[in-house]
């Protein structure tokens, strides 16, 4: 809860969300730690028959903004996805976030939906996808 709370103003996943998360044999939770300090975490969503992920959450310490842990998060979060047989990553991404709109272009996602009051505050969210094998614009699953 603390990390939502750090790295999110709004939008935030509550506990009893996080606990399922946890529990879910379709959910992924990722962590970075720091010692025993939680600086990152990215939730990876898989629904029975797709082949198609959903990178529902990726958050990084405000303190660790800008070192590249986002780019680590997605890599293994991408990594997870094929993991368990999907061959795409879907996310959303807020209109006004210019670092993860940039780590996901540099990364080969391609945006193709805008939808708009898409957060609780009303901000349009842009939906990417990248495919993580054997699709134009894959790239190798990091090792």
């Amino acid at each position: 809860m603390a990390l939502e709370v750090a790295a999110f103003a709004t939008d935030r996943a509550e506990r009893r969300a996080i606990r399922h998360a946890i529990a879910s044999p379709s959910i992924s939770l990722l962590v970075a730690l720091d010692g025993a300090v939680l600086i990152g975490a990215a939730t990876i969503e898989r629904r029975r028959g797709s082949r198609r992920a959903r990178l529902s959450s990726i958050a990084v310490a405000p303190s660790r903004a800008g070192t590249g842990l986002g780019r680590v998060l997605l890599e293994a979060a991408e990594a997870e996805a094929l993991a368990h047989g999907c061959d795409a990553l879907r996310l959303e991404v807020r209109e006004d976030n210019g670092a993860g709109i940039r780590l996901y272009e540099r990364s080969g996602y391609r945006r193709f939906e805008t939808v708009p009051d898409y957060y609780e505050d009303g901000t349009t969210a842009w939906r990417y996808e990248r495919p993580l094998a054997g699709g134009e614009g894959a790239r190798p699953a990091p090792s």
